[in-house]
């Protein structure tokens, strides 16, 4: 690296060395020849005469040693401003950044290694050549217009980072953005400008895939919201904002709990940490279940999430994506208002058919045998085959009339109506048993009732459950229990049968899952189905019960 020439400071302090020994030389020839005057005088003393050349050899030697010092110094000197040269010329090629100075004409008089890395000029082909080599061509003409405002402003710095990025030209031709701080110097030789330059070009690219990130973020139709390790908010797009009716300032770095119920803050961060304990890196929405979020005017409102969570230096990430399905669930809460609606007129057209089929229909049935056994009686002697006909004719009315009241119980038991729940359950486990052979154990507490619709439902999903493991589970023993708490009602059928794989395929043609599900959701209730291959099979029903439909 090549620096400015160094000014010899010293030399401005002291006299040359030629002045300093042509006078001494002068002191010493001037006491030699007082000394010959005062010989020439009479003064032949050889006292006076001794002294007198004694201190014209004393004042020559002195001189001499002054000059020997002087040299010594000045030598001294310019090895210390050597050195300093060197520390100085040491600093500038260590620094990172591109340091350059040039002077009024704009002709470059120091460029540092930094600068040979950055522009990829070598300093030799530099040094003395005008700074517009530097800078590409459409910035070149008004470079100068700027250097010259700089100047007469009278600032002696501008820091980096203050301005707009400035734009470089490499020696390849290739352009790239600088950050730049410029500073000027008054000396004797004129002003001397120097500009440290930092290549951000890769902090620039940095910016804008921010921005890009940012754009694509904002342009989402979700809330996506970031948060760190303390639950303090780093990122919130714009349909956050949009969602939950806080701005983005509002929201970055306040703790997550601003943006959900109160009821739920207590255990979110549990929940949290328990999800970075697990390891999982996502978990996706869709799976049913439902989340609230609390708008900034305080409302209440469910949201479907998946979460994700991302290592990083500064620690973990947790980034959330958030849908608002306040209409599904509103829509979703008027089908199962409709379908509830349609489920207690379908059950109550039910009940009146098997009503009509006992007490309509299987009476005439009843009273039509009646009829053909007194018309056998009064046919004695209508002949073996009258007789036959007859007793043909009254197996059909006996098989019709069974067929008439199965009909019915199957539409709607008439004991569920008549007597209440645990009869009707017995009833179903007792013709379970009949049919099947298959051993059921029933357990129920007697005190077991419920008023509509969770009467229906209780003894529909024991009934279907029942029906599904007669014709798929190939079990030899079923247990039913049923129980009643102060907020809902639970119950359980298990069996010791094949069992299946509940991640298999549904089959096309079979329905009793499905129906158990949706009798269980029409009451906003929950079913768990849990089976294997060759395990058997259990199921769990919670359905809540409030108080206006549980009995009193």
């Amino acid at each position: 690296m090549l620096l400015f020439p160094p000014e010899h400071a010293n030399e401005a302090a002291a006299p040359p060395r030629s002045i300093t020994l042509t006078l001494a030389v002068a002191l010493a020839a001037a006491l030699a020849l007082m000394a010959c005057l005062l010989l020439a005088a009479g003064w032949r003393s050889g006292l006076v005469f001794a002294t007198a050349v004694a201190l014209a050899a004393g004042t020559a030697a002195l001189a001499f040693v002054h000059v020997g010092l002087e040299a010594m110094r000045r030598r001294t000197g310019e090895r210390e401003q050597a050195g300093a040269a060197a520390l100085l010329a040491g600093l500038l090629d260590s620094a990172m950044d591109a340091i350059i100075t040039v002077d009024e004409q704009q002709r470059i008089l120091m460029y540092n290694l930094a600068a040979e890395k950055i522009f990829g000029w070598p300093a030799a082909q530099v040094l003395g050549q005008p700074l517009d080599r530097l800078i590409p061509e459409r910035f070149a003409s008004a470079h100068g217009g700027h250097i010259k405002r700089f100047g007469v402003t009278g600032a002696t710095s501008r820091r980096m980072g203050g301005s707009p990025v400035v734009y470089g030209r490499r020696a390849d031709g290739q352009e790239f953005p600088l950050d730049a701080s410029i500073s000027q110097l008054d000396t004797s030789d004129g002003k001397l400008f120097t500009v440290i330059l930092r290549d951000v070009t890769g902090r620039l690219q940095a910016e804008q895939e921010h921005a890009r990130l940012i754009a694509l973020l904002d342009s989402a139709m979700d809330a996506i919201i970031t948060v760190d390790e303390a639950q303090r908010i780093v990122l919130y797009n714009r349909a956050a904002e949009k969602i939950f009716g806080w701005p983005n300032e509002q929201a970055v770095g306040e703790p997550m709990s601003k943006l959900m119920p109160e009821r739920f803050r207590a255990s979110h961060g549990e929940h949290v940490r328990h999800y970075a304990d697990m390891g999982i890196t996502s978990r996706r929405m869709g799976d049913g279940t439902v989340f609230y979020g609390q708008r900034a005017d305080g409302e209440e409102f469910p949201m479907e999430a998946s979460i994700s969570q991302l290592e990083t230096t500064q620690g973990k990430l947790f980034t959330v994506i958030l849908r608002d399905i306040t209409e599904r669930v509103r829509a979703q809460e008027d089908l199962s208002a409709f379908a509830s609606e349609a489920h207690v007129i379908r059950e109550g057209e039910k009940s009146r058919i098997a009503r009509e089929l006992h007490d309509e229909l299987a009476q005439s049935l009843t009273a039509l045998k009646m009829d053909t056994i007194w018309l056998r009686d009064k046919l004695v002697d209508g002949g073996p085959d009258v007789a036959a006909k007859l007793g043909d004719m009254l197996a059909m009315l006996d098989a019709t009339v069974a067929a008439t009241r199965r009909i019915a119980a199957d539409l709607r038991p008439l004991l569920l109506d008549d007597l209440g729940l645990v009869p009707a359950i017995e009833w179903l486990v007792h013709n379970f048993i009949e049919r099947t052979g298959v051993v059921c154990t029933l357990s129920v507490d007697e005190e077991v009732e419920l008023h509509e619709p969770y009467a229906t439902a209780v003894f529909r999903i024991v009934q279907e459950a029942l029906v599904n493991v007669a014709k798929h589970a190939q079990a030899s023993q079923v247990e039913v229990h049923i129980e009643r708490t102060s907020t809902e009602v639970t119950l359980r059928v298990a069996d010791n049968g094949r069992g299946f794989s509940t991640d298999g395929p549904r089959k096309p043609s079979s329905l009793g899952l499905m129906g158990l599900r949706e009798r269980a959701l029409l009451l906003k209730g929950s079913i768990n189905i849990d089976s294997q291959p060759g395990q058997g099979t259990r199921i769990d029903v919670r359905i809540p019960v409030h108080e206006a439909g549980a009995a009193q």
